[in-house]
């Protein structure tokens, strides 16, 4: 039996998300009721147009522009509108009102974040956020609570459907990057400013989240290092291919150790397409999925899988938040804060290590090798694989060369970079591309 009192609920926002969190609400009551402990009702629907057509015909009675009314009467605020602003200033709104907030922001939390859970904090009220990163997949949770208690060494993870999909279009079709940009438009894969996606914007606002529930740290957006997209070829794939690999969009948070040349130890965080063994989990997502792999010190190897974007499936997401904060009320206490404790140094993309694949184009001379090989000495890169072709280019004959490197410096690599380019025997370098996950 059902004895606390009805939870009042406002949403804020109708698009997408928003119409299919209020559907679940509405159509869902009764089973809602029975898990809480408590009726959820929905107070009302913010929007900025009563009439605009939705996915989910709400109740004409519930929608409302008086967003002040709605939150102010409101226990629980679920804020689905996206953008930086009116919806900064509504959550705002909505915490100092003492209301929980559940939000599906992931470029609010990634700019604001610290001024969110600070003014949260400071009533008592819980910011919930399962929804801003990876869609339906679970992952903010196990974060933040499940493995609370472990220390988390490394996040590698996909976390932008729509790049994916494009990067295995090329891969799986041969496609060129503007032939599945187009077949991702086509499918509403991509954001209004297709950049937010390709030039990697929206999958470094979810790696600040990650890292900074992972370590325990603030993470400013502007120290999220990144790359996109947009220099990926057909031939890149095509050699990917060849040589075992797929290329993949990924997030990755990682810990990194004091070095012996005195560098503090702290956490990089840094979004880059990559290439990754065939034999590795995170080569099988294919399409708009995502995937995110959790490396932990206790817990091992965790992988999260499962659809990052669509209106139902971050509906999804929101719902599970909306259920654990109704079920707070119900017991009663106040929210409970994010940890920063750590305050742990976020480094420059120059300390991190990983293995690289460069493709060179150069005069196909007697020595040349020789000294290609030199530079790479010369500022600490191993090499661990060379492959050479030709080909004859208006009657002169051009030699490619692939070579794979062992684990190097980011800022040692850059230097072999830097001075290849200046090379008289470097026609052109056709491709620099790290490689994860070995």
């Amino acid at each position: 039996m059902i004895e606390y009192r009805p939870l009042r609920i406002a949403l804020l926002g109708a698009g997408s998300v928003g119409s299919q969190v209020a559907k679940l609400i509405l159509e869902n009551k009764a089973e809602l009721a029975a898990r809480v402990g408590a009726e959820l009702e929905l107070a009302g629907v913010f929007v900025r147009d009563k009439k605009a057509s939705r996915d989910y015909e709400i109740p004409a009675e519930l929608l409302t522009t008086d967003s002040d009314s709605l939150i102010l009467g409101a226990d629980i605020v679920i804020e689905v509108m996206g953008g930086i602003e009116p919806a900064r200033t509504l959550i705002l709104q909505a915490l100092n009102s003492g209301s929980d907030v559940i939000t599906a922001n992931k470029a609010l939390l990634a700019n604001h974040g610290t001024e969110l859970f600070d003014a949260a904090e400071q009533v008592g009220a819980q910011l919930y956020f399962e929804a801003a990163v990876a869609g339906a997949i679970p992952i903010i949770r196990p974060l933040r609570e499940s493995l609370a208690g472990d220390k988390v060494k490394r996040i590698m993870g996909i976390v932008n459907g729509s790049t994916n999909f494009i990067l295995d279009r090329m891969d799986s079709a041969g496609l060129t990057l503007e032939q599945a940009m187009a077949e991702a438009t086509n499918l509403g894969y991509l954001e209004a400013d297709p950049a937010l996606d390709v030039e990697g914007y929206d999958a470094a606002q979810k790696a600040a989240i990650l890292a900074s529930l992972a370590f325990h740290t603030e993470v400013p957006l502007e120290k999220v290092y990144r790359e996109g997209i947009t220099k990926i070829t057909r031939e890149q794939m095509a050699a990917a291919k060849r040589d075992g690999y797929v290329i993949k969009l990924l997030a990755i948070c990682e810990a990194i150790p004091a070095d012996e040349l005195g560098g503090e130890a702290g956490i990089s965080v840094r979004v880059y397409p990559a290439m990754v063994p065939l034999e590795h989990p995170l080569a099988s997502v294919r399409g708009s999925f995502n995937a995110v792999f959790v490396e932990a010190e206790a817990a091992g190897s965790l992988m999260f899988y499962g659809a990052g974007a669509g209106g139902i499936q971050t509906a999804s997401a929101v719902m599970g938040d909306l259920v654990s904060a109704a079920k707070r009320h119900v017991a009663g206490g106040p929210g409970l804060a994010d940890s920063v404790h750590a305050d742990l140094e976020v480094l420059s993309i120059s300390r991190v290590k990983t293995r690289y694949q460069i493709t060179l184009e150069v005069s196909d001379q007697p020595g040349v090798l020789a000294q290609i090989a030199n530079v790479f000495a010369k500022h600490n890169v191993s090499i661990e694989t060379v492959e050479q072709s030709a080909k004859m280019i208006e009657a002169e004959t051009v030699a490619w060369l692939e070579i794979g490197t062992h684990q190097a410096s980011d800022k040692d690599l850059a230097a072999v970079v830097a001075e290849l380019s200046s090379s008289e025997s470097v026609e052109r370098i056709t491709s620099v591309i790290r490689v994860e996950g070995e």
